[in-house]
């Protein structure tokens, strides 16, 4: 999974702006993620699925939101299968253990948050 960090400090600090269409890049198998905005308190993240990848059953010790931006997917929370489809809000509790399977291309924007 390539991970790159596209925002400093000082963007930060004065708020800025990402045309996340345009940031969008599948790869041909596996996952594409760009850190948009980190702290000590929060996390946002693009991430950019290629048709057939698996992200297997985890938790995280964060509360957590997954905009579902392009593509089509099924998301487990819980023991509950979400169709994933652009537009649809997944909201997380920390610890709550979830995976995803994307059926199409599958662009998210993952939020943590403490």
């Amino acid at each position: 999974m390539a991970t790159i960090e596209i925002m400093g400090s000082s963007d930060k600090d004065k708020g800025f702006t990402k045309d996340l269409f345009e940031m969008m890049q599948f790869p041909p198998e596996g996952i594409f993620s760009t850190v948009l905005a980190k702290s000590k308190t929060y996390n946002y993240t693009l991430m950019c699925l290629a048709k057939g990848t698996d992200i297997d059953t985890h938790t995280s010790s964060k509360n957590g939101v997954v905009q579902v931006l392009k593509g089509k997917g099924i998301f487990k929370l819980f023991d509950r299968d979400i169709e994933m489809r652009p537009g649809l809000f997944i909201f997380m509790p920390a610890e709550a253990p979830h995976s995803l399977k994307a059926d199409e291309d599958l662009a998210i924007l993952l939020c943590l948050t403490v």
